[in-house]
């Protein structure tokens, strides 16, 4: 019996040396073919343009082609799904965006997918902080004229919002205000800021990007950014914590590959990633579109996706959020 059970230690322990040796071979001629980085969107928007940014100098650095495949489709799930069940070689991988990979986990009844269980998450490229905007006309000047008015007008007060992220920091701010406010859905992010601009919704909350043109042009007026600090772009914008109401909602952008992924070819898609995002002209162009580059580690990553899963589940629980796909 002892005899057998030494022979089987060995044999494990074969097993295992082998697969190890496989591994880190693969490491070392990785890659040696083009790599797909699939988005979510359509081409255009700022997942898209991190991907042709962070894509290029990938290809730059390993020497294979970087093609990005846009998958647009029911809030990025198409794609999320379709990278979940592509091979784990690291050839296919995904730009996941906050939306998809925390947001949905805690709004949607059922996913085809659950970001810890089949992802591995390699480093998260950029953030991006949201901000809550108001007409440049309105009588609102500050959030605590925003949150009375909506105190003693609740049948008259509403937001826009065009996804469950925004919908969910819209209702994080209800929860830590008090303020009523009843969401009026929209089809794009477009669409719920120009509802704002035209009065025809009272305020919403959408990240910062896409609305600093309207804001520098005076057609929208900033109440305040949910980020830790202010934003070099407009610092007389107040963070909510200045601002009254204590919270933060900063979304992101970062990279995943299949689960079973070998984990050396994850480590070296990391250190690549994180090279890339302290390069000063990538840096630079992400800053145009207001996303702060960031480049950290895969366990440092999985441990901010897997805080923000909690979060958004609370509040989701807390508002009564429930979505069907």
């Amino acid at each position: 019996m002892r005899a057998g059970r030494i022979a089987a230690l060995f044999c494990l322990g074969l097993a295992l040396y082998v697969t190890a040796a496989r591994a880190s071979d693969e490491a070392s001629t990785y890659p040696n073919r083009p790599i797909r980085l699939v988005v979510g969107f359509t081409a255009g928007g700022g997942n898209d343009i991190i991907a042709r940014v962070i894509g290029q100098k990938l290809s730059e650095s390993l020497g294979q082609p970087v093609i990005v495949e846009n998958k647009p489709g029911a809030g990025a799930v198409v794609a999320t799904e379709f990278v979940a069940r592509s091979a784990p070689d690291g050839y296919t991988l995904l730009i996941g965006a906050s939306g998809a990979m925390v947001i949905n986990p805690a709004v949607y009844e059922k996913l085809n997918y659950d970001t810890l269980r089949d992802f591995a998450p390699i480093s998260e490229l950029g953030s991006f902080p949201l901000m809550l905007i108001v007409k440049a006309s309105s009588p609102f000047t500050s959030v605590a004229d925003l949150v009375a008015y909506a105190k003693a007008n609740p049948g008259k007060s509403n937001y826009s919002s065009a996804s469950a992220a925004f919908q969910l920091a819209t209702e994080l701010f209800k929860q830590k205000t008090g303020a009523p406010m009843q969401m009026i859905p929209y089809k794009g992010a477009n669409d719920s800021v120009t509802a704002v601009i035209a009065g025809d919704v009272m305020a919403t909350i959408a990240d910062a990007g896409p609305v600093m043109g309207q804001i520098v042009g005076g057609q929208a007026r900033a109440l305040a950014v949910a980020a830790p600090t202010r934003m070099a772009e407009l610092p007389d914008v107040p963070t909510m914590k200045e601002a009254g109401a204590d919270f933060e909602a900063v979304l992101w952008s970062g990279v995943f590959a299949p689960k079973a992924t070998p984990p050396a070819i994850v480590k070296k898609l990391q250190d690549e990633f994180v090279r890339i995002a302290q390069i000063p002209d990538v840096v630079a162009r992400l800053k145009t579109l207001s996303i702060d580059s960031v480049g950290n580690t895969s366990d440092e990553f999985t441990r901010i996706i897997a805080a923000d899963i909690d979060r958004w589940i609370a509040v989701a629980r807390a508002g009564n959020i429930r979505l069907t796909q």
